[in-house]
C-alpha cells in the first residue's frame, strides 16, 4: 500500500479570524472589533446547541441568558449525565492563590509545552486568560471547591507542571462543575429561552445555501426523524475515544455529530492525537466493555512504582523498600509522579513490556500510598481522595489504604476533532465548535486538568463572544421544513437507517465494535509503525465492507432501539478509525500522544521532527481518499525545543 494513494494534498488552511499584535491582547482586540446584536434583536435569533456537557451546557445557558433563542439536546435523559460529569480531578487556573510562581504566562507555556508545540498559540493564551474567570463564575453558581482550613479556595498538583494551580471538588470536580452548569441551564429553560431536547441524537447536519442551517435527530424513544432549523448550530458532542472500543468514555459517546458534520465539509483535524491516560483500573477481563479512570489527582501523593525484578508475584506489602523501582522518580526527577500523561503511559508500557508489570497478565504498575498515609495521616488522605478509593475498593475488592492500588493506561481524551478558527467557528459558516469536539487547545497531548478549563472557557466565555459576530450578518431567511436541503438531508438518515435495518446479518454490532476497538489498540494505541498502521488500514477496510453485509440490528426504528443506535455510531467509527490511522501514517514524527517507534531519542522519547511536521492536519471528506489541507504552526512567545521533564 502506498501513502500517495491514501491522500492527496490540497492547498493550506490559515486561520484568518485570529487578530494581530500583542498576545495578550489579541482577545481584548478580537472581542472590541467583532460585531454586538442588540437585545431586541437577539430575541430574533435562535441556536443549535448539540450536546450539554461542560461545554454545551454553559453555551446554552449564556446564550439563553443573553437573550437568544437556543435549542438544546442530547441523547441522555438529562443534561446531567453528560460525561463531563465522570471527570474527577479538577479544572485549571491561572490564579496563583498559592503563590507559586504561577500566572497566565505560565499556564500558557506549560499547556503548549505540555501539547508538544502542536497548538495554536493564540488559542491557548485566550485558554489560560479566561481561565481565571472561570473559577469565579463557578464559585458564584455555589459550585463546591475544596477550601484550605482559612476558607481560602484549596488547589492541587497535576502532571506536567511545577506549580499547584488545580481545583478541585474531592474527586468529583466533574460532576459538580457539570451541576453548576446545569442549574444555570434549567434556569433559561424556565425562562423559556431555551427549549430542551432530551432522548434526541442528532444524525445529519443541514447546510442551506453553504452555511449551516439546522440538524436531523431521532428522537430515540419513538424513532421518530425530526428536522429543527436555526440561524446557527454548536457542536458541543465530546469526543471519539470509544472508537477504541475500550476507553474510559461513557459507552454512549461517539463521533457522529462531528462526523455527519465532516461528511458536509467541515474539516477533521489531527485525528490520530489521542490521549492514553496513565492512571486507570486494569482490564479484568474479556468481559468488560469499558475501562475506570482513577483521578490523575491521585499522583500528587501516590508514588508509582514496579519490582525491580522481572516476574516478582510477591505481595507488593512484602517488597522491600531496595527491590522497588519507583521508575518515575528515577527517569524523571524534576517531575518526578507528575510527569505528562503520554510520557506516564509509556513509561508504564515499557516496564510491562520488560516484563516487570504486576497483576493479571503483568499489565499494572503499583500507584502507593503508604508514604503519604504515614505523612499525612489516614484522615487526611480520605479526605482528599475518599471517593476514589471507595469506587476503586468497589470495582477491585482490594483497600487501597492496605494494599497498593493497580493501575495501567486506557485511552481517554481525544485532542483532534473538528477544525475551527479562532472565533471556534468551523469550514462550515454557521457552525461552531466547542469543548473536546474541536482540536484547537491541547495540540498532541492534553495536559491533566484542562478539559474542564477548556470546557466551560468554550462555553462561558469565547462562543457567546464570538458567536455574536457571525449573527450580527442576520436576520436570516426562515428555512421551511419542505426546503429542498432539509429534505435531502432527512432522506439521507431514513435511508441510511433503513438500510442498517435491512442487512439482517449474523453478527451483532458490538462484535464489530470490539474487534475495530482491538486492532485500533494493537495498532494505533500508545506505539504506532508504518507497517502497523498499513495493516490496521487493510483490516478496517475489509471489516467495514463486512458490518455492511452481515450487521444484525434486530427491531424497527419506530420504537427504542439501542442496537440500531449503536450500528449507526459504529459505521461512522469505521471510518473515522481509517482516517486516524491514515493521519498517523503520514506523520512521520513522534509528538505528545502520538508516539511512531521509528521515531525516538536514544533514550526513547517522543522525536519532533519540526521542519516537516509544525503543522495542524486538517481533512477534507470526499468520499474515496481525504484531501489533507495543512495549517502552519508559528510560535513567537514559546520556543520550539525538545520536552524534557527530566
Amino acid at each position: 500500500m502506498n501513502s500517495v494513494n491514501l491522500f492527496t494534498e490540497g492547498e493550506p488552511i490559515r486561520d484568518t479570524s485570529a487578530p494581530e499584535g500583542p498576545i495578550e491582547e489579541r482577545w481584548d482586540k478580537r472581542r472590541f472589533g467583532g460585531k454586538l446584536v442588540n437585545p431586541a434583536n437577539r430575541r430574533k435569533l435562535s441556536v443549535i446547541v448539540v450536546g450539554t456537557g461542560l461545554a454545551g451546557g454553559s453555551a446554552a445557558a449564556t446564550l439563553g441568558e443573553l437573550g437568544y433563542h437556543v435549542k438544546s439536546f442530547c441523547y441522555q435523559d438529562s443534561p446531567r449525565r453528560a460525561h463531563s460529569i465522570a471527570a474527577q480531578g479538577g479544572i485549571n487556573a491561572a490564579k496563583n492563590y498559592r503563590n507559586d510562581g504561577d500566572s497566565i504566562h505560565r499556564l500558557f507555556y506549560d499547556t503548549v509545552k505540555g501539547g508538544d508545540y502542536r497548538s495554536r498559540e493564540s488559542n491557548v493564551y485566550r485558554l489560560a486568560q479566561v481561565s481565571v474567570e472561570i473559577i469565579d463564575q463557578c464559585v458564584a453558581q455555589g459550585v463546591p471547591f475544596a477550601r484550605e482550613y482559612g476558607g481560602l479556595l484549596d488547589t492541587r498538583s497535576f502532571g506536567g507542571v511545577q506549580v499547584s494551580r488545580t481545583f478541585y471538588a474531592r474527586g468529583q470536580t466533574g460532576q459538580q462543575l457539570l451541576l453548576g452548569a446545569y442549574q444555570a441551564l434549567e434556569r433559561q429553560v424556565a425562562a423559556g429561552t431555551v427549549e430542551m431536547f432530551t432522548r434526541h441524537e442528532m444524525l445529519e447536519l443541514i447546510i442551506v445555501d453553504g452555511a449551516a442551517r439546522g440538524i436531523v435527530a431521532r428522537d430515540m424513544v419513538t424513532g421518530e426523524i425530526e428536522t429543527h432549523t436555526a440561524d446557527a448550530v454548536v457542536l458541543a458532542s465530546g469526543g471519539y475515544g470509544n472508537v477504541f472500543f475500550l476507553s474510559t468514555n461513557a459507552k454512549g459517546c461517539n463521533v457522529t455529530a462531528t462526523w455527519r458534520a465532516h461528511r458536509k465539509g467541515a474539516l477533521f483535524a489531527n485525528p490520530c492525537y489521542t490521549q492514553i491516560h496513565p492512571t486507570c483500573i486494569p482490564q479484568s477481563g474479556d468481559h468488560q466493555s469499558k475501562l475506570t479512570l482513577m483521578s490523575e489527582s491521585l499522583r500528587n501523593d501516590g508514588r508509582v512504582w514496579v519490582p525491580v525484578a522481572k516476574g516478582d508475584k510477591r505481595d507488593p506489602r512484602e517488597i522491600p523498600e531496595d527491590e522497588r523501582d519507583y521508575y518515575l522518580e528515577r527517569i524523571y526527577p524534576s517531575f518526578g509522579n507528575l510527569v505528562p500523561r503520554d510520557i506516564a503511559s509509556r513509561a508504564a508500557k515499557n516496564v510491562c513490556d520488560e516484563g516487570r508489570g504486576v497483576g493479571p497478565g503483568g499489565l499494572g504498575v503499583y500507584l502507593d500510598f503508604a508514604d503519604a498515609i504515614q505523612r499525612l495521616g489516614r484522615k487526611a488522605v480520605a479526605d482528599k481522595y475518599g471517593n476514589l478509593f471507595e469506587m476503586y475498593e468497589r470495582i477491585t475488592g482490594e483497600d487501597p489504604f492496605e494494599v497498593p492500588m493497580r493501575i495501567y493506561p486506557a485511552v481517554h481524551y481525544t485532542m483532534g476533532g473538528l477544525w475551527v478558527d479562532y472565533d471556534l467557528q468551523s469550514t462550515i459558516p454557521g457552525l461552531f465548535v466547542v469543548g473536546e469536539a474541536n482540536f484547537s487547545d491541547h495540540g498532541a497531548n492534553r495536559l491533566g486538568a484542562s478539559a474542564l478549563m477548556q470546557g466551560l472557557a468554550d462555553g462561558y466565555f469565547v462562543l457567546p463572544n464570538t458567536i455574536s459576530d457571525y449573527l450580527a450578518k442576520g436576520p436570516f431567511p426562515k428555512v421551511a421544513d419542505d426546503h429542498e436541503a432539509v429534505v435531502e438531508a432527512r432522506e439521507s438518515v431514513t435511508g441510511r437507517i433503513e438500510r442498517l435495518l435491512s442487512i439482517d446479518g449474523d453478527r451483532t454490532p458490538d462484535s464489530f465494535h470490539r474487534e475495530l476497538g482491538a486492532l485500533m489498540w494493537e495498532y494505533c494505541g500508545m506505539e504506532r509503525t508504518d507497517e502497523g498502521l498499513r495493516k490496521a488500514i487493510d483490516r478496517i477496510r475489509e471489516l467495514r465492507e463486512e458490518f455492511w453485509t452481515r450487521v444484525k440490528v434486530p427491531g424497527e426504528n419506530e420504537e427504542l432501539n439501542q442496537a440500531l443506535e449503536k450500528a449507526g455510531r459504529i459505521a461512522d467509527f469505521f471510518e473515522l478509525a481509517e482516517l486516524m490511522c491514515i493521519d498517523a501514517l503520514h506523520r512521520t514524527e513522534s509528538c505528545g500522544g502520538h508516539f511512531r517507534a521509528e521515531s525516538q531519542t536514544p533514550d526513547g522519547e517522543a522525536l519532533r521532527d519540526d521542519e516537516n511536521f509544525a503543522y495542524v492536519a486538517a481533512w477534507e471528506y470526499t468520499g474515496e481518499a481525504p484531501v489533507l489541507h495543512k495549517e502552519n504552526l508559528e510560535y513567537e512567545y514559546v520556543k520550539m525545543v525538545q520536552r524534557s521533564y527530566k
